[in-house]
């Protein structure tokens, strides 16, 4: 019996679940599906400068867990990008945080300011 997968705590979905060309009309063959969790992993490190480390401990799952999501999503950004795929965030084994949690506090979570733009959170850190 294979072991049950551990569910990765994301701090908020995506505003938008859907980017990609907007000169094409998109069909089954042209785009790629990036898991919540990957997505996740994307915001963590890249966005917001976490180690690999670090995003393992914010989602609660093994750094070689975090390496091999990153490695998926990478691929699949890439794909959408050099291809001109259509990139939709969907599905995963993911848990939503209740923001009541030690590492919501780490500045690595959104929970709290869900909605608000990158834009209006760097300005927010800019006061």
């Amino acid at each position: 019996m294979p072991r049950p997968r551990k569910w990765r705590k994301v701090c908020c979905l995506p505003e938008n679940q859907r980017f990609g060309p907007l000169n094409v009309s998109i069909n089954q063959e042209h785009f790629v599906i990036m898991l919540v969790d990957e997505y996740e992993t994307i915001r963590l490190i890249d966005l917001e400068g976490f180690t690999q480390e670090e995003c393992a401990d914010q989602m609660n799952i093994a750094r070689t867990t975090v390496q091999r999501i990153y490695n998926d999503a990478r691929i699949k950004l890439a794909d959408s990008l050099v291809n001109g795929k259509a990139l939709m965030i969907e599905g995963g084994d993911y848990r939503l945080c209740d923001g009541q949690e030690e590492a919501c506090g780490s500045g690595g979570c959104r929970r709290r300011s869900c909605g608000r733009s990158v834009a209006e959170e760097v300005e927010k850190g800019n006061d």
